[in-house]
């Protein structure tokens, strides 16, 4: 065995202080706290962040395709049957859906509110998971003519409910021999759909592709198609490849890596230095395991003296002390590893606890763009944070170790 039972049990009884011993105790229970605490934080983050991705890519995708492709202004997709026909023969897309997409004006009553129109037919939009799940007792048998669904957010900050009427107003309207008279129609609301994330659920309104084409005078035409994969690891091939199946129409096509950039790349530099600075946590628990040890080793000079005149060796010193380091590492991290999962299990109702204690909303759906704090647990770096703090806590132990075991037992026994 690594260690022997005469190391186990010496170690044990060094780790169980005594009444005089109070302060290696409680500079021992410092660490011990400082390596569960920092694990158990470690892990809600990182969690937290990676839930916050996983959730806004989600409800992104379940909106959009992972690629689009927009027509150049004023040249709407007059063919586009065939050309949808065309990139879905293409390997590795899913789906291919046509819609009309503009920003408008949206008035109801004395409110008025700016608002993403999207056209599409009610076949394409059941096929949108996300928004199919996000809509709220919506009869899709009623979405024709001219009935819209309205975002759960945009209706309520207009006013509106199912049954009422808004009015759609499109700066591009008509020229007339007065000047371009703005387009203006008004619409009833059917329903709302909720998908919880703020920027679709505040700003986007859904008609039937058919009023749409109407409206915007676009008589058999989109302006947009949307382009769903099987597989978004292979988004850039497969983009490569519509890019030249679509040669010199000159339309224009994204993906939704290109649209969301910044943001995305934001969240990630901030996940990487949040990682740096809360691993500086269990960093600082390691020294106070190693000022603790060295404490102990100290107090049990004497200890340490009569045990090397009875026949304990330099490795078996060292080895009892590693082991009482080593024991406050594994047993921080065991607590922190289980404090931080169980946190990340409740950590929605842990938020809407927190929020009814202090009256304060401490996660707004306007800045975060979701509606639930989300966390999402990987394995992967639950295991590198387990082995990060083992490690800091095994490296910590050394130095303490060594020192017990170059204790010279002749002046230790000198005085005494």
């Amino acid at each position: 065995m690594l260690f022997s039972k005469f190391e186990r049990l010496v170690a044990r009884r060094y780790l169980r202080a005594k009444r005089k011993e109070g302060f290696i105790s409680v500079i021992t229970g410092f660490a011990f706290t400082g390596i569960a605490l920092g694990v158990a934080t470690l892990i809600i983050v990182m969690s937290v962040m990676n839930g916050f991705r996983h959730e806004l890519l989600s409800r992104i995708l379940g909106i959009n395709g992972h690629i689009g492709i927009m027509s150049p202004l004023g040249y709407p997709f007059n063919n586009y049957q065939e050309a949808i026909k065309e990139l879905a023969e293409i390997e590795h897309v899913r789906q291919v859906i046509p819609m009309i997409e503009n920003q408008l004006l949206v008035t109801a009553g004395k409110a008025a509110e700016g608002a993403m129109v999207r056209g599409i037919s009610a076949e394409d939009l059941l096929k949108k998971s996300v928004l199919k799940n996000g809509l709220q007792d919506v009869d899709m048998a009623d979405f024709h003519g001219d009935n819209v669904i309205m975002g759960i957010r945009l209706a309520t900050k207009m006013g509106v409910v199912p049954g009422d009427k808004i009015t759609l107003i499109s700066p591009n309207g008509k020229v007339t021999a007065f000047g371009t008279v703005p387009r203006m129609k008004s619409y009833q609301v059917i329903g709302t759909f909720d998908v919880g994330m703020y920027e679709y659920d505040s700003s986007f309104i859904f008609m039937p592709l058919e009023a749409a084409q109407t409206y915007f005078g676009l008589k058999g035409a989109v302006t947009n198609i949307d382009v769903t994969l099987d597989d978004d690891k292979l988004l850039r091939p497969v983009r490569r490849t519509i890019e030249e199946s679509i040669g010199g129409m000159g339309a224009y096509v994204y993906d939704w890596k290109q649209t969301n950039a910044a943001f995305f790349n934001a969240i990630e530099v901030e996940r990487n230095v949040m990682f740096i600075i809360l691993t500086l946590i269990i960093l600082v628990a390691a020294f106070n395991i190693i000022t603790g040890l060295i404490m102990l080793v100290k107090d049990k000079g004497r200890d340490i003296a009569v045990l090397r005149t009875m026949g304990a060796t330099k490795g078996m010193v060292m080895r009892i002390f590693f082991m009482d380091g080593a024991v406050i590492g594994l047993v921080g991290t065991a607590i922190g590893l289980g404090l931080g999962l169980l946190f990340c299990h409740n950590i929605e109702s842990i938020r809407q606890f927190l929020q009814h204690l202090t009256g304060q909303e401490l996660f707004s759906a306007e800045i975060y763009f979701l509606s639930k704090l989300p966390a999402k647990v990987d394995a992967a770096e639950v295991t590198a944070v387990t082995l990060i703090s083992l490690l800091l806590s095994f490296v910590a132990t050394l130095y303490p170790a060594y020192r017990a075991a170059k204790f010279d037992p002749v002046e230790a026994l000198r005085y005494e």
